[in-house]
């Protein structure tokens, strides 16, 4: 599987950066990933991160850790984290950047270890792919959290995009749920295999957290249909 982002991600962080990323999906038309703000430090981060961050305890597995924005800012505060990322490069940049416990791991597979707190920011909870994976997903979380444990994550509810001009809705009657989606990734010559992606609404994300015996919170609702969520068991 080619590595578009870390390959972007490289770039940037020696000083090659000439274009951003461009993401196409099955519902939208192009959009562009600016590399900047994937190196983004505490000022620039939305306030749902930043209440994430803050809200960590214990020892955190940041997933999904990309360029190591999140874990350097744990770091900062003292918090013992370690960072896991699919893309290779990805983990060469968190590393560069001096996060300090870093692996290549994709989160299926990795095991062993049990944490106090496993962030998931940026959409993380879409590595499920599929609403009929996401019990299944959240189960393989349960099992890497101490007794005391919690999730944090945030999402959207994408239903938005779905609305005509008159209010009403359109329904792609082949898609099993409007937050399933479908990306890929472009940066210079190079494309990424197309990739599934999940958004989630609240209410679903949590009839599937009970689903697998564990407690959903709301800790915050953003400013465009976005929001912040805490799972226990």
């Amino acid at each position: 599987m080619k590595d578009i982002l870390g390959e972007a991600l490289i770039d940037f962080w020696n000083k090659k950066y000439s274009e951003d990323i461009i993401t196409t999906s099955n519902i939208t038309e192009e959009d562009e990933m600016p590399l900047p703000y994937l190196f983004r430090r505490w000022k620039d981060m939305p306030e749902l991160e930043k209440l994430a961050l803050d809200s960590c305890k214990g020892k955190v597995l940041d997933i999904g850790c990309g360029s190591g924005s999140h874990a350097l800012e744990l770091q900062n505060k003292g918090i013992e984290v370690k960072g896991i990322d699919i893309s290779k490069g990805a983990c060469r940049v968190a590393k560069a950047r001096g996060v300090k416990n870093v692996e290549n791991i994709a989160i299926e597979d990795f095991k062993g270890e049990k944490f106090d707190t496993l962030l998931l920011l940026m959409n993380g909870i879409g590595l499920a792919r599929r609403l009929n994976d996401l019990p299944n997903f959240l189960s393989k979380l349960k099992k890497l959290l101490n007794e005391s444990g919690q999730v944090l994550l945030d999402s959207s509810d994408i239903s938005y995009m779905f609305e005509d001009e008159d209010g009403g809705m359109w329904i792609d009657m082949g898609r099993e749920y409007l937050g399933e989606m479908t990306f890929q990734m472009h940066y210079k010559n190079n494309s990424s295999e197309e990739f599934d992606w999940l958004y989630i609404d609240f209410p679903k994300l949590q009839d599937a957290a009970k689903s697998v015996g564990m407690k959903c919170e709301l800790i915050k609702e953003g400013e465009h249909f976005d929001y912040l969520a805490k799972l226990s068991v």
